[in-house]
């Protein structure tokens, strides 16, 4: 006998697997993309006009790597608001008590999984090669506490939120309104994950980061279970980042 508990349907979080009503395709994920290059690219030119000399400066190195994130992630929230039904229907957005668990769970496994492909990545390549954009910024450079602390929050906790909304949430969407079936959509969005950093001597290594983050929202159907993973994955890069930042360790 079905209780009328268990027959309420879940309001806050839609089934991953009904059809989807946003207007928003592939072609929104291309855009948000797009206003990343460029906002980056502006911005770079613009510390050459204004400041000449200043683009290793702490302060940029925070400003170029938060802005063109947090801007492109602005972007396609505004996407789902305008051409959908916003966040939290057409992204999957929840973060709920089970989600941290999956989270956690995968997030525990992923780190696991990529510090050992990090250490052998790193002997076959070497230790400049193998390091993350971020992590080559801050390579022998000094930062102020703040600002210190600032890339820390961002590399381990903001950072995955905006990736997580941009490749989980805006592109898994745009491929499954296309249809293709849900492990499609897992290996697609991991795949475009690792290009998409625009680090090809680290491709390889991003694939393995990515694939545990894709399976907690593949195996929840919601965002929040691979932003958590996302976060845990990111924690001892960003305490690294932080360390090295401060001069506390060499980088």
């Amino acid at each position: 006998m079905t209780t009328e508990r268990e027959a309420t349907p879940t309001p806050d979080v839609a089934d991953p697997s009904e059809t989807r009503t946003h207007k928003w395709g592939f072609g929104a994920f291309l855009f948000v993309f797009a206003v990343f290059v460029l906002s980056a690219v502006v911005i770079g030119a613009l510390v050459g006009i204004i400041a000449p000399g200043s683009g290793g400066s702490p302060t940029v190195i925070v400003i170029g790597t938060m802005v063109p994130t947090l801007l492109a992630t602005g972007v396609a929230l505004l996407v789902t608001r305008l051409r959908g039904n916003g966040p939290k229907i057409d992204l999957r957005w929840s973060m709920r008590a089970e989600d941290v668990r999956a989270g956690f769970k995968w997030g525990v496994i992923g780190l696991i999984c990529t510090t050992f492909a990090a250490f052998v990545w790193t002997n076959l390549v070497g230790d400049q090669n193998a390091q993350s954009a971020v992590g080559a910024l801050v390579d022998n450079q000094r930062m102020p506490v703040a600002l210190a602390i600032a890339m820390f929050l961002f590399v381990w906790l903001i950072g995955p939120i905006c990736e997580e909304i941009i490749y989980r949430g805006l592109l898994w969407g745009a491929l499954e309104r296309l249809k293709w079936g849900r492990w499609a959509v897992f290996f697609l969005t991991t795949i475009i994950f690792a290009v998409s950093h625009l680090e090809p001597l680290r491709t390889s290594l991003l694939l393995v980061i990515g694939i545990p983050i894709g399976l907690a929202r593949l195996f929840t159907g919601r965002l929040g279970a691979s932003i958590i993973a996302h976060q845990v994955n990111n924690f001892l890069p960003a305490v690294a980042t932080l360390l090295v930042a401060l001069g506390a360790m060499p980088a």
